[in-house]
Formats: structure tokens, C-alpha cells, sequence
């Protein structure tokens, strides 16, 4: 007997290349099958005319909460945004990493694997009272002790964090970068690169992404933007691409516009991860939460399938796990369960244009570790 079974509903699972009404059954934790007519089962889910995809992962967020001023409940926020995993794009840094693991991932129902940041604080000042960028003294930057902290939690995190801007590194430039990916080499794990407003420029930072490095931010508006000023992808953004860096979006208060994600999508250059980016200063807009962001790109014309691809199987495969991201039998029993409301909605981006869309997405339930996730 299975423990769970999902039965009626629009299974899409991008990576099995699955678009059909089907059951979804799970079993000690695991997904056990997907196909008609499953059963018995200890709890049984009517989902018939509703979506039943891989539990969605969020490849950027901030869930630190109540460690740092940028972070937000982990848990409530999965429940809003459908989400099963949560990746933490680098809240906490080789100071603070152990607190973050003892006191909000072990106790989260949600999974949460986090990058570290190469700043030994973490992000540590990012609110609306104080903002100060954690790689603008480089006297918070130690690699050996990222190196020698991350070796500990080879287990846990999934690469490291470097933001680099004028807000977020200021007079260090590249150097925080150049030390991430040092660190990074010698922990055998990708980088995540953060890019603010200039100095350093796009052009200076690009050319130093390797394959399998994340550049997020990557519809990011003007400056820094991705695109010349006729709306072309620039030739050091595709370069990159060509040589395997991960394209992930990376809502935010700042990161996300219509201009550069129309021109791009456009030229064919799609991201690869829809993310949030949700902390303390987006959750109540214009970020909000995976689910609206997944609902933007809806609004600009990117089929169902690649958006749920692009939050399922993609983050999965970027930070380089096999266990998630799909509904393949023997993979962690995750699921979401969402539902498409038809309507009209005003979506905006971090510079408040506004796009209109005729749908939502919305989470109608989700399945964390083959049991049906409470209420």
C-alpha cells in the first residue's frame, strides 16, 4: 500500500518529459510511481483539474530568519510559494554558517541548502535602517577560513555566494569575486555571482564565470544590464552561456526588468532558473514570492512547461542534485500542486512597469517527503 497517492491531476514533469492526467504515488518518503489508476493508498488527494509538478525549488532566497536583519521564515514562506527546497543564495558566512544550520535549517520542515557567502558575516546589514555591503571591507574576506568551513559542511552547502557592486562590494571590486572562486576550486563547488550597479562592470565580471558558476540577476535592468542599448544580448553574455554558466533570474527589490527580460527572451535567450530572491525588502513586492515570479513569465510569453522546467529540474541540476527537481520513482517524494486562476493581474517589475497577465499561478497543496504538507 502506498502511503500517499496524488490521483486525477495535469501531471508536468519536464524532466521525464511527462504532460498528462495522471497518479502520483509515494512511499517512505519517496516517490514510488507515476501513472493511472495507482492505489490503495493511506491518504488519497482528489487533484483532479489541477497541476501536479516536481516540488519547486527556489534557487534564491534568503531564509536566515531571526540570525540576520535580510532573512524571512523559511517555512511560512514555502507555504506560500509552493516550494519544497529552498536554496539560501549566501546569508550566512563562515562566521555564522553553524548557527544558521543548528537554528533554522535542522528545525525547518522545508529543505534548505544554502551557498556560503565568502564574506565571513554573511550579509549581516541589509534592512531598511542600515545598509552596508558585506565585501566592501576586505578585512571580512578569509578564504582559508571559507575554504576550511565549507570542507566541514561538504554536506550541506551547495556552492559560494560573492556579491560584487557598488552597493555590495564598493571599493574592493573583483577581489571578493576572485576569492570566491579560488575558495570554490578547492571545494570542488560553483559560485553564485551577485551584480549590482557598477564599478566593477559586467564586461570585467563575465569573462571570469566558469562552467556551472550561477550568474543570478541575470535580467537585471540598466546599468550592468545584459543587453547593449538596441536591445541586443551582449557578446560576452552569450559567450558565457556557450561555455555552460547558469542564467538564473533573481527577482529582488532590484535585479528584475521587463526591458531586458522582453529583449532576451526575444533572441531566444531564456533563463535557465526562475528565482525570487525574497527577503526582508521584496516579499511584499515586487518579488513576492516564486509563484508571482513564475507568474511574470507567464505574462511575457514563456510556455507553462519551460517555466515549471526552469523551477524544478534546472535549480535541481545546478546546484548539482539528483534527488529533486523530478518525479522519477526512488527521488525525494516531493510534489506541488498548483492551479492556474484566470483573471487580471498587474505584474511589476523593480522599476515599477507593469505588465498584465491573464494568469496565476497558485500553490493548491504540497507534498514535502511523500506526506501531504499540513494545511
Amino acid at each position: 500500500m502506498f502511503d500517499l497517492v496524488l490521483m486525477g491531476g495535469r501531471v508536468i514533469d519536464p524532466a521525464q518529459g511527462i504532460d498528462a492526467v495522471s497518479d502520483v504515488a509515494f512511499k517512505d518518503g519517496r516517490v514510488a510511481a507515476v501513472g493511472p489508476n495507482l492505489g490503495p493508498a493511506a491518504d488519497t488527494r482528489d487533484v483532479s483539474g489541477k497541476i501536479v509538478t516536481p516540488g519547486l525549488i527556489d534557487l534564491h532566497t534568503h531564509v536566515y530568519w531571526g540570525g540576520t536583519s535580510i532573512g524571512v521564515d523559511p517555512d511560512a514562506y514555502a507555504r506560500r510559494a509552493g516550494c519544497t527546497t529552498l536554496i539560501d543564495a549566501g546569508t550566512a558566512g563562515p562566521g555564522n554558517l553553524p548557527g544558521f544550520r543548528e537554528h533554522i535549517i535542522r528545525r525547518a520542515d522545508v529543505r534548505i541548502l544554502p551557498f556560503m557567502n565568502i564574506s565571513y558575516p554573511g550579509i549581516f546589514a541589509f534592512s531598511p535602517y542600515v545598509m552596508v555591503g558585506e565585501c566592501e571591507d576586505l578585512r571580512l574576506l578569509h578564504p582559508r577560513a571559507c575554504r576550511d568551513i565549507g570542507r566541514e559542511n561538504l554536506d550541506l552547502i551547495v556552492g559560494i555566494k560573492v556579491r560584487v557592486g557598488k552597493s555590495a562590494s564598493g571599493e574592493s571590486g573583483l577581489a571578493p569575486l576572485d576569492m570566491g572562486l579560488e575558495v570554490a576550486d578547492h571545494l570542488g563547488v560553483p559560485v553564485m555571482a551577485h551584480l549590482d550597479h557598477p564599478p566593477p562592470y559586467r564586461s570585467e565580471v563575465m569573462p571570469r564565470l566558469r562552467r556551472g558558476d550561477i550568474l543570478t540577476h541575470c535580467y537585471r535592468p540598466f546599468p550592468n544590464a545584459p543587453i547593449t542599448g538596441d536591445g541586443r544580448v551582449q557578446d560576452d553574455v552569450r559567450a558565457a552561456r556557450e561555455r555552460g554558466v547558469i542564467f538564473d533570474i533573481g527577482h529582488g527589490g532590484g535585479s528584475f526588468g521587463y526591458e531586458t527580460a522582453v529583449a532576451m527572451m526575444r533572441q531566444g535567450f531564456s533563463p535557465d532558473v526562475i528565482s525570487s530572491d525574497v527577503h526582508v525588502l521584496s516579499e511584499n513586492g515586487p518579488a513576492f514570492d516564486q509563484l508571482v515570479t513564475m507568474s511574470k513569465f507567464l505574462a511575457i510569453g514563456m510556455p507553462l512547461v519551460e517555466v515549471i522546467r526552469a523551477s524544478t529540474i534546472n535549480p535541481a541540476r545546478a546546484v548539482r542534485k539528483t534527488d529533486r527537481g523530478t518525479l522519477t520513482p526512488g527521488t525525494l517524494g516531493d510534489a506541488t500542486v498548483l492551479d492556474i486562476e484566470k483573471g487580471k493581474f498587474a505584474f511589476p517589475d523593480v522599476l515599477g512597469e507593469i505588465r498584465e497577465g491573464s494568469e496565476h499561478l497558485r500553490c493548491k497543496g504540497i507534498v514535502l517527503g511523500g506526506r501531504w504538507w499540513r494545511d
